[in-house]
């Protein structure tokens, strides 16, 4: 992960999953009083399409990780060059045992326990991210370190919503600001890879330098360390207010198409999705409040999931 090309990668699934989550999180809120947060979404072509594309990316990272950078020495040692390189695929790892075991709980584990579990194995994910982030062991005390210091705020919002959507899983805020916190981690992580690794975006001072086996960005003088600091600290604000503005348009977008002459509605069932991913939860003009009522919270949502069997 430590160029261009790195960045970018994982910086575009977490970006598709954020938007798949933003886009589903508001369309099923504008559609039903009775919004529950889905920890994925399941889809009428393939159920598991978001939990296969999770699986997919994280192999293809730890792959890279280990087979092409080979971080391993002939007797068995890790490099310490490349230190790096294990600990990122120890984040791709964590991420696939999320998706691995996500599917294992749709199907066998009790409805009860199954979100709660599903979510739990989430925030670790998003928890072992941050730990390792954290403690890096790449060089992050310049320019570089400042920009994954800010991404580190993404993924603590993250992990905190994950594990809050266990005990509110109605709320719709926490559900919508866990999936702008994954868009955001796409969004900076992409924003990484373009700004510290092509010459041409380098903050003005800064210079690509090779060490260790990797480039580096390193600057001049102290004077110009601080002003590219402060120019990342300038770019992850206005890339907040950006989101902000656009999840607030979408969210009035989205709420008048598909909020439009439903005025009683129930989580009745859940179809599915059409046209290749778009899926939409049945409405009851008549609603029965006695019913949806003796329903468990926590354990309703994967009865609809299952329905869609």
């Amino acid at each position: 992960m430590g160029a261009l090309m790195g960045h970018v990668a994982h910086g575009s699934m977490f970006l598709v999953l954020g938007m798949w989550h933003i886009f589903h999180d508001i369309k099923l809120h504008a559609q039903t009083p009775n919004y529950i947060a889905l920890p994925w979404v399941p889809t009428k072509k393939s159920r598991y399409f978001e939990l296969f594309f999770i699986m997919a990316c994280t192999c293809t990272s730890v792959t890279t990780e280990l087979l092409i950078y080979l971080p391993i020495d002939p007797d068995g040692t890790i490099r310490a060059t490349h230190l790096h390189n294990i600990e990122h695929a120890s984040i791709s790892l964590t991420f696939l045992i999320y998706a691995t075991f996500a599917i294992i709980l749709d199907k066998f584990a009790p409805n009860k326990s199954q979100y709660g579990l599903t979510l739990l194995l989430g925030a670790t994910g998003f928890f072992q991210e941050l730990i390792l982030f954290h403690f890096h062991s790449a060089d992050h005390k310049g320019i570089e370190g400042q920009y994954h210091h800010l991404l580190q705020l993404s993924m603590f919002v993250s992990f905190v919503t994950t594990l809050m959507g266990i005990a509110h899983p109605r709320s719709f805020c926490i559900g919508l600001v866990r999936s702008l916190s994954v868009f955001f981690q796409g969004v900076w992580f992409i924003s990484i890879g373009f700004l510290l690794w092509i010459p041409n975006f380098i903050p003005k001072g800064c210079f690509l330098n090779w060490e260790e086996g990797r480039q580096i960005v390193r600057c001049h003088s102290d004077e110009a360390l601080e002003r590219a600091k402060s120019l990342a600290n300038i770019e992850f604000c206005w890339y907040l207010i950006l989101v902000t503005i656009v999840s607030v348009c979408l969210y009035v977008y989205l709420t008048k198409i598909y909020g439009e002459g439903v005025k009683y509605r129930t989580l009745s069932k859940y179809e599915g999705q059409e046209d290749g991913g778009d899926e939409d939860f049945e409405v009851q003009k008549k609603s029965k409040h006695e019913e949806s009522k003796s329903f468990d919270q926590m354990g309703k949502v994967f009865v609809i999931m299952d329905m869609i069997k």
